[in-house]
């Protein structure tokens, strides 16, 4: 795909001059067309899309796929054409790639979405941006950075939201393909100077570090390895662990590594030693958040999905093939989530391991560098320094309790984050005392002694410590 340099740059100014962005595209649908298009569901865009007008025609093109009259396409068709961007159908054209606005401002190019009664999918083929690309996004610090490397870009949807924020980008993937697309899609978003590697893994920055690292990776765990946008080939999850086992040797100090991951759920085997081990190997704090658990059945059933093989007739041979080697690992269920590690240049790192199913506060990049802050502050802050350490409840903290009516004391209290990841812990009336008084003013140890004084007990501090490294209480000098 040969693009002249200038082609992007006349297409974006076509496409601002139109409205082809995100409010210009849902204004331009409607709520109920926009709302099912962002399902998958075609009809109701092409609907209102329907009247032929400029900016129907580029929603009909280039993200519906469909074939349109050519002197109703208001873009350089010869030049398209001869880029490979577009192709005639009879007296009409249709797109080659998808091409969308993101919410970043940006344009994402891709492969065209496969769709039942397609062709199947090419081996290297290119996803464009779904749920896993915006989960990947709203997870990775906000804070200014220098160096950052996208590893396993896809289309490059991770490059347009490090834009601005990273000093430099180096992007790589081992689907030359999914470069050139990326590429493009930086090119339509203005975004210059990413530099691209062809490879897996960390081998095209072999000997080289980065201030971050993101990745939304080659994740599912399939017997295959038959498309490279999804599947490593490698054994079971050991792509996932392999990535953090080498993510710490590519960090700077301070730096940040920000992953989506599948794991396995293996019988007689807690997913959180499997997890939290693979991290404890790399010697940095690390944070694991599982999101959803699958069960073997759930999760052929979806990737066969995504590759639109339902009805086909190999479903049920792929759909039993992949189920048999699951049996053979002893797979009770497979989880998706976030892992994040942090080089604090401690001697006595720290790994979190939980599971939150539940809506958090969305972006987590905007307070994740304070999450993790709070897991190594619990961790490695002495009793002494603790005890004479200024506490307060964390912004957003209530206090629930729960009892009979007319009884005197609650049967259960519980205290709950209405911001940042909205974790609940119920706790002792002790706990519950100290959130109540500690304002930031009194070292803890006074607090302690006038708590114990008056109910006879005082709070365990390794309960307080769990408090502190979930973000219930924060620590402010």
């Amino acid at each position: 795909m040969r693009i002249p340099a200038e082609l992007p740059l006349r297409l974006r100014d076509r496409f601002l001059e139109l409205g082809y962005t995100i409010d210009g595209v849902r204004e331009r649908l409607g709520s109920t067309a926009a709302a099912a298009l962002s399902r998958e569901e075609l009809v109701p865009a092409m609907r209102a899309t329907r009247d032929g007008d400029a900016l129907g025609t580029l929603i009909r093109l280039w993200w519906l796929g469909l074939p349109v009259s050519t002197p109703a396409v208001d873009l350089p068709v010869r030049d398209l054409l001869q880029a490979g961007l577009l192709v005639k159908v009879g007296d009409a054209v249709q797109a080659t790639v998808h091409l969308q606005p993101w919410e970043t401002g940006g344009y994402v190019v891709s492969d065209r979405k496969v769709r039942p009664g397609d062709p199947a999918l090419r081996r290297d083929h290119v996803v464009g941006a779904g749920g896993a690309s915006a989960n990947l996004a709203q997870l990775v610090s906000r804070r200014p950075t220098g160096r950052a490397l996208d590893l396993g870009t896809g289309c490059g949807v991770q490059v347009l939201h490090l834009h601005g924020r990273a000093g430099s980008v180096v992007a790589t993937d081992v689907n030359r393909r999914a470069l050139d697309l990326a590429e493009l899609s930086w090119a339509l978003s203005g975004v210059t100077g990413v530099e691209t590697r062809l490879g897996s893994m960390f081998e095209p920055v072999a000997g080289e570090r980065f201030d971050l690292v993101v990745s939304n990776p080659p994740f599912v765990i399939s017997p295959s390895g038959r498309l490279t946008y999804r599947e490593s080939g490698f054994q079971a999850d050991d792509f996932c662990r392999d990535l953090v086992r080498q993510a710490p040797r590519h960090l700077n100090p301070g730096g940040r590594c920000h992953l989506l991951a599948n794991w396995l759920h293996v019988k007689g085997e807690d997913w959180r030693d499997r997890v939290g081990g693979w991290m404890a190997e790399t010697g940095l704090d690390g944070w694991a958040v599982q999101r959803d658990v699958q069960d073997p059945a759930e999760y052929v059933e979806l990737w066969l999905r995504d590759a639109v093989e339902q009805g086909t007739p190999v479903y049920r041979e792929r759909y039993d093939e992949w189920l048999a080697w699951f049996d053979s690992l002893g797979v009770a269920g497979i989880g998706f989530g976030w892992l994040t590690l942090a080089d604090v240049g401690s001697l006595d790192p720290v790994v979190r391991v939980e599971e939150l199913t539940h809506q958090v506060e969305l972006p987590v990049g905007a307070y994740v560098d304070d999450v993790l802050e709070a897991i190594g502050q619990a961790h490695r802050i002495s009793e002494e320094d603790l005890l004479d350490a200024r506490l307060a409840p964390a912004e957003g903290v209530t206090e629930e309790r729960i009892g009979p009516p007319g009884a005197e004391d609650p049967s259960i209290i519980v205290l709950r984050q209405t911001r940042g990841l909205r974790r609940t812990a119920t706790v002792g009336t002790v706990e519950a005392a100290l959130a109540g008084v500690c304002d930031g003013t009194l070292p803890l140890r006074p607090l302690i002694g006038a708590i114990a004084e008056l109910t006879g007990q005082s709070p365990d501090l390794g309960s307080l410590r769990s408090l502190i490294s979930q973000g219930f209480f924060a620590i402010t000098r």
